[in-house]
């Protein structure tokens, strides 16, 4: 059984509407990530049987090169899933990446997901367990329930948050979605993120932050994506493409952390060997560097290197 890719880039996940042809061909254009086209909540249901086939031909016909290619299908408690997995699944399978699913309450339902990928593969030759899942967490149950659908399945690869639903799940007294509700003098949704960030890393799954809908204030998307950045997210959904450069920009090191990083882990590399004298421990300018200090760095250059970033330095072994 073929595993997962579960270390794609994921800085910017531009959402694109299944029925709108315009928008899927410029999203071919565009520098994000991720794309996934959608067959949920920006499509009417009236639209969504014909945008089943229009993301079958463009996922076929298109070129999607250097990009995630994610479909997100109706949750579970609609009439629509299991014809939007066969029909886009059947029809475009190897240009597929994952199945985003929606509103996922509990296990039971990535599992169902999962069993249902696995049938149709069987049937039509293709690798079977190659395409991922990514799990959309839209309520409280959802959230209640995120360890268990973490490791729910082999092919999970992402948790995302869905902040619209789920801020509609709880009562939260506001309409701004991405933004604090007033009235709350603290972050409102750093239980819900960190939750789900411990339930991802626990499981080796990546983070993803959800949509930011103010979509012409740059500046607004930047800030909440920043403090996603900063507990550890992997990225975020974009729905504009004014957001997709800003989006890439945050979920990657500066160039100075990228370069110290890979410096931490050329000298670790070399203070450890038995040229460099087998030191646990040794200095890097005025830091001390240790393993837990190598740890760290393959964070930042592991973020790095998925951007495509370049070192412009070079660790030097020091003369005797």
């Amino acid at each position: 059984m073929t595993t997962v890719d579960r270390l794609r880039p994921r800085r910017s996940c531009l959402a694109v509407p299944g029925s709108n042809p315009r928008f899927l061909e410029k999203a071919q254009g565009l520098p994000a990530d991720q794309v996934f086209l959608d067959l949920e909540d920006a499509c009417a249901p009236l639209a969504k049987p014909e945008a089943r086939h229009t993301i079958v031909k463009f996922l076929n016909e298109g070129d999607w090169t250097g990009k995630t290619r994610v479909v997100r299908v109706n949750d579970w408690t609609t009439e629509w899933t299991y014809r939007d997995v066969v029909t886009v699944v059947e029809g475009a399978g190897p240009n597929l990446d994952c199945i985003m699913l929606p509103k996922v309450q509990d296990a039971r339902q990535v599992v169902a997901l999962d069993l249902l990928l696995t049938q149709i593969e069987k049937t039509m030759g293709f690798e079977v367990g190659r395409i991922g899942i990514e799990a959309q967490i839209e309520n409280a149950r959802g959230l209640n329930n995120v360890n268990e659908i973490a490791e729910a399945s082999p092919r999970i690869e992402t948790i995302i948050f869905g902040p619209a639903d789920f801020m509609a799940s709880i009562n939260m007294k506001s309409l701004v979605v991405g933004e604090q509700p007033p009235g709350y003098g603290a972050d409102a949704y750093h239980y819900i993120l960190m939750k789900i960030l411990m339930a991802a890393r626990a499981n080796g799954l990546q983070a993803i932050d959800g949509p930011y809908l103010q979509i012409r204030n740059v500046d607004g998307f930047r800030e909440v994506a920043g403090r996603a950045a900063a507990l550890g997210f992997d990225g975020k959904w974009v729905l504009h493409p004014g957001q997709v450069e800003a989006a890439n920009e945050v979920f990657s090191p500066s160039q100075e952390d990228y370069d110290h990083a890979e410096l931490i882990l050329d000298a670790y590399a070399y203070y450890t060997s038995e040229a460099g004298g087998r030191k646990g421990s040794a200095m890097l300018g005025d830091e001390m560097i240790d393993e837990a200090s190598r740890k760290m760095a393959l964070v930042i250059s592991g973020k790095g290197r998925a951007a495509g970033m370049k070192r412009t330095s070079a660790f030097e072994i020091p003369e005797d």
